[in-house]
């Protein structure tokens, strides 16, 4: 299963397998259960995880307790509350599990210190964080000027699948709909 994470660092930058195992000695793997939180609001954060198997949100709760996903995180996707894990900063944001998930994790300390090991790695974590501000900009831009039906077509590129592995209400969240909205959207 490590060589998701092979496959895709090797998409930007290409390692021998000695420099693999250095990267992989920098982290420690997990799995979490369905329904299982990994952040919590309010904590401070101290990994990034790399999703081999399952299905995770990332989500903030407003007063009102109204839930807005920021992000869903599938095989291959990194995930947690990017300010936190890097100010050392209590999370604005809670990160569940939709599905039983196998993951990867580094702390911001390992992090740092492969980078200073294989400078490679860090011309890697620039690229993906990088290509995160774009989509972050795209997702922005779209919920604040596109319509309705340009965020699910949006959903529909970025995560297909994802209608058959989560309820309708979770995409509703994620597009900032309502459920009778999405219904509409979808013809359902």
């Amino acid at each position: 299963m490590s060589n998701i994470l092979r496959k895709q660092i090797e998409q930007i930058v290409p390692l021998t397998d000695e420099e693999y195992e250095l990267v992989l000695s920098h982290f420690s793997s997990i799995k979490f259960k369905k329904h299982q939180n990994i952040i919590r609001e309010g904590e401070y954060v101290h990994n990034e995880y790399f999703l081999l198997s399952g299905l995770m949100k990332a989500s903030h709760i407003n007063p009102e307790g109204k839930e807005h996903i920021i992000q869903f995180a599938m095989q291959e996707w990194w995930i947690t509350d990017p300010k936190a894990y890097h100010d050392k900063t209590p999370a604005k944001l809670q990160v569940d599990c939709l599905e039983d998930c196998d993951t990867l994790f580094i702390t911001l300390e390992n992090r740092e210190k492969l980078c200073r090991e294989l400078r490679k790695m860090e011309y890697f974590f620039r690229k993906k964080t990088t290509a995160d501000l774009i989509e972050l900009q795209h997702r922005t831009l779209c919920l604040i000027s596109g319509t309705a039906k340009d965020r699910y077509e949006n959903l529909l590129t970025q995560y297909p699948g994802l209608f058959q592995r989560v309820p309708k209400s979770l995409i509703a969240s994620y597009l900032g709909v309502t459920r009778e909205t999405l219904s509409r959207l979808t013809g359902a």
